[in-house]
């Protein structure tokens, strides 16, 4: 893959973009053994097609992780510039990132994605500034605890929104939003006790993250 994909016409640009959501839905719903035959079902298309835009497995989970990525940064300076609330606006972010599901995505994402790429790398540090800029409002605000930090933030989403052993739990979306809002409350100034340890930073998730199963350092790789 190249960092730069050629122009598309506009109805080929639609069929790529309706391939990455039907993608990203049967990622979260199958893992990461999914079928392309699902794929092309879902969007109504065929495998020729899904083939066209995407090689193989690996470059159409790479388009998802970006997607996924920039739909969430959109969301949080759309939150920063519409919320006149800090803290409002960080949990606004909190339940877009929740509604991607990335608490799924990211264990399955992980043996598939080139942290390097220069498309991901340019992706995750428009993410990571975005949601610092939230948290250092909210603090600034004094309506975020002071001894939280982004780390903190990132792994309470991803944990949070992993899915329940088994596929029987119809009712999941309901119990990750009000344990969303449970955990915002926590993060709210002045604090109800005092945390063990220090702020979790991103340079300490890097640090501790030696595989798939330590989770994501960002809400995507």
């Amino acid at each position: 893959m190249t960092a730069t994909q050629p122009r598309l016409r506009a109805d080929a640009q639609r069929n790529r973009e309706r391939i990455i959501a039907a993608a990203r839905e049967v990622l979260v719903e199958d893992g990461g053994d999914f079928s392309f035959d699902k794929i092309a079902r879902r969007v109504g298309v065929g495998n020729a097609t899904l083939y066209r835009h995407f090689a193989d497995r690996r470059e159409l989970i790479h388009h998802v992780t970006l997607s996924v990525m920039g739909r969430i940064a959109e969301q949080i300076e759309a939150a920063r510039a519409e919320e006149p609330d800090a803290f409002r606006a960080l949990r606004r972010f909190v339940h877009a990132a929740a509604a991607e599901r990335v608490g799924a995505l990211c264990p399955l994402l992980e043996g598939y994605v080139d942290h390097d790429h220069p498309d991901l790398v340019a992706a995750r540090e428009r993410l990571e500034a975005g949601v610092q800029g939230l948290m250092d409002a909210a603090h600034a605000s004094g309506q975020l605890r002071p001894d939280i930090a982004l780390g903190d933030l990132m792994v309470a989403i991803t944990q949070l929104t992993r899915p329940l052993p088994g596929k029987g739990c119809p009712e999941f979306e309901r119990f990750v939003q009000r344990h969303l809002q449970l955990f915002l409350d926590g993060l709210m100034n002045p604090p109800r006790s005092e945390l063990p340890g220090r702020a979790v930073t991103f340079d300490d998730l890097r640090r501790n993250r030696p595989s798939a199963s330590a989770g994501c350092h960002t809400p995507l790789p």
